[in-house]
């Protein structure tokens, strides 16, 4: 396996007409840097024409454990959050070159003109849910921990996150974003996000017999892979947790308004609403409200309408808020800071309480920054 240059974050290697891309940042649960997406872009546009390759696989490395334990993978934990709270409070523009790349590199995903394969193991949230959603064929494994949990850190489910959730059944976009709770295999495959399982082990053989014996198409490629997952699915699959609960999201996640939402859940006394609840009540009420709308809207969109929708939506959600003549901080940077800085501190939001955001607040995070020619993302 090559890097794609010295000290890569990512390697390349073509495996009997498998181009595999490994996201190489164990130690940050191979989180998306600015070079990672960057050199990603270069990988899948070069193969794009490369007559050697039929298909494109993304997996992540494996973190190196303490003593006396085994390796753990993950897919990819999402963007380098860190590196987006340091480069906003500096004014650095690399985090606007950031999501305008990444938000490219996903649409790319989604229109590669060859077979894409994500394989999920472990950490499978937000950044990496973007590059996975837009494969072809998105392999669970029983390691799978997968999560939409932006408005944990005072954002939204970018990424083409409103996308990919709106298409989910009835209102499990809604659910899934709003909450951010964490699905497992069962519950990945049972929402629609993942298409097939396997067990994580079992890619080796899969590279293994490649090498062996190379396809000469995507078509082939596609009917190799999907033989081999059929042959080492898991025995034993875990219950259901979300769609068990399908009538009750259905219930109250299509309700109008947040506040019809979380009012809704109040009247409801089963432990599955007090568990929504307390999660909620962690989550910044004002993203909650922005992320409702954003599905929604997202619903009736084409995909590159949805990345130009969620650029806005972004660029807005870092910028400084006036809140009554008083300037704060973006919820995004006191959600980081929080979270990853203060080792789980629990974040300042403003509003604190979901009866108290402001409706015309959540419009303002649609406006339009760009005139249509001068969008970052109008070339999609």
């Amino acid at each position: 396996m090559s890097p794609v240059g010295v000290s890569s974050p990512i390697l390349t290697e073509v495996v009997g007409g498998l181009g595999v891309i490994t996201l190489h940042r164990p130690q940050a649960l191979n989180a998306l840097s600015l070079e990672m997406v960057r050199e990603l872009t270069v990988v899948l546009r070069g193969w794009a024409q490369d007559r050697a390759v039929h298909g494109v696989l993304l997996r992540g490395s494996a973190r190196e454990p303490g003593a006396g334990k085994h390796p753990v993978t993950h897919f990819c934990a999402g963007g380098d959050i860190r590196f987006m709270l340091e480069a906003a409070r500096a004014g650095n523009p690399e985090v606007e070159d950031f999501f305008t790349e990444e938000y490219a590199l996903d649409h790319l995903i989604h229109a590669h003109p060859k077979p894409t394969i994500a394989w999920m193991e472990g950490v499978t949230m937000g950044g990496g849910m973007g590059l996975a959603q837009g494969c072809r064929l998105r392999v669970a494994t029983e390691t799978l921990r997968m999560a939409m949990p932006e408005t944990r850190i005072g954002l939204f489910p970018d990424v083409g996150g409103g996308y990919f959730l709106s298409r989910c059944a009835g209102a499990l976009g809604e659910y899934l974003g709003v909450v951010g709770p964490h699905l497992h295999v069962t519950d990945a495959l049972s929402v629609g996000l993942a298409d097939v399982h396997a067990r994580a082990a079992s890619l080796s053989d899969l590279l293994q017999g490649l090498r062996g014996n190379p396809v000469a198409s995507g078509d082939a490629l596609m009917a190799r892979v999907q033989a081999h997952v059929a042959a080492h699915g898991l025995d034993q699959l875990p219950a259901a947790t979300v769609t068990a609960r399908l009538e009750a999201i259905d219930r109250h996640f299509s309700l109008h308004t947040l506040v019809d939402v979380h009012a809704s859940l109040q009247a409801d006394n089963s432990d599955w609403a007090r568990a929504t609840l307390s999660h909620m009540a962690g989550n910044s009420p004002l993203m909650m409200a922005v992320t409702l709308a954003q599905v929604r809207r997202a619903r009736s969109m084409p995909l590159a309408d949805v990345f130009r929708m969620e650029r806005t939506l972004v660029r807005n959600a870092f910028k400084p808020r006036d809140t009554g003549g008083q300037v704060r901080c973006a919820e995004v940077l006191e959600g980081v800071q929080a979270l990853v800085v203060d080792k789980g501190r629990a974040a300042l939001w403003h509003p604190a309480r979901i009866a108290d955001v402001d409706a015309a607040e959540v419009e303002g995070f649609f406006h339009q920054v760009w005139p249509p020619a001068a969008h970052p993302l109008r070339d999609l």
